[in-house]
């Protein structure tokens, strides 16, 4: 039986305010982005679902990932693609190693997701799957103290762009704001990344820990750079040289991370990227 393809592409050009304790979180490029790598999924074969802005709330994009764990069999392949903003609240169940203690999210219309959640999800998928995953977000780091307003300036465009973080001022507010919504999270996920993982799990993510993912009017910058470097379909190596041609046309103060998670699949990472 031929490898099945699901994909799954949010994106977030604002959030609901009654959350955020009256932050919007404006972006111009998130749609886009995740209408553009609908194209690219949808022509490489998947089957592709879009949860955009309003509809890309918490328990859409948990509910769409655990139809697709449901779904798929060994050998198939997920597809995932979040454009946004990145946030990040405390630790509560003792989990992260970092000095900060702060477990990192993505932040979705009505609430943030944690990370802790995304960790709990992949032990639903069976052995043998592939999971891809790029995330055109700002991934707060230990460094991070205090947020401009924009980011730094797009190579050759002589204007600034917005980053994709919530800011830490104002997470600290979101989060005094609706504690107890984040600390029963933590609670239903204790030390989520004990538990076993029997699918590979690859991610592109759109910078470093301790860098910002820039915003654009198209594109994000990650994402515009990934379309560039993909070509419509003539890129034709491995994931990783896919990793480190988008990053060589990227500025240093911005530069794609790449990691593997779950069970080791050398195989999967040798393949070109979307192919099911």
């Amino acid at each position: 039986m031929p490898a099945k393809g699901l994909s799954l592409h949010i994106g977030l050009n604002f959030v609901d305010p009654s959350h955020y304790d009256g932050w919007d979180g404006a972006l111009a490029a998130c749609e886009f982005d995740a209408n553009d790598m609908n194209a690219v999924a949808v022509k490489r074969g998947f089957t592709s679902r879009k949860l955009l802005t309003a509809a890309a709330t918490a328990s859409a994009v948990i509910g769409a990932i655990k139809d697709a764990a449901m779904t798929l069999a060994s050998g198939d392949l997920f597809l995932l693609t979040y454009s946004g903003h990145g946030g990040q609240v405390p630790d509560g169940n003792n989990d992260e190693t970092d000095s900060e203690r702060q477990d990192e999210t993505w932040v979705l219309y009505d609430r943030q997701l944690v990370d802790d959640e995304l960790w709990a999800l992949w032990t639903r998928f069976k052995a043998g799957v592939r999971i891809f995953v790029l995330s055109d977000s700002c991934h707060s780091g230990t460094v991070v103290r205090a947020m401009p307003t924009m980011g730094g300036a797009s190579p050759g465009a002589g204007k600034k762009r917005r980053i994709r973080l919530l800011p830490p001022a104002q997470a600290a507010k979101v989060y005094r704001a609706n504690r107890a919504t984040y600390d029963s999270i933590q609670k239903a996920h204790p030390a989520a990344e004990k538990a076993a993982v029997k699918a590979a799990i690859l991610l592109i993510s759109g910078c470093q820990d301790n860098q910002y993912s820039l915003d654009g009017e198209r594109n994000g910058l990650f994402t515009e750079t990934l379309r560039k470097v993909w070509a419509n379909g003539k890129y034709k190596g491995d994931y990783r040289s896919f990793r480190n041609k988008i990053a060589a046309r990227m500025p240093d103060t911005q530069s794609p991370n790449y990691y593997v998670v779950g069970k080791p699949n050398p195989a999967f990472e040798a393949q070109r990227p979307f192919t099911i």
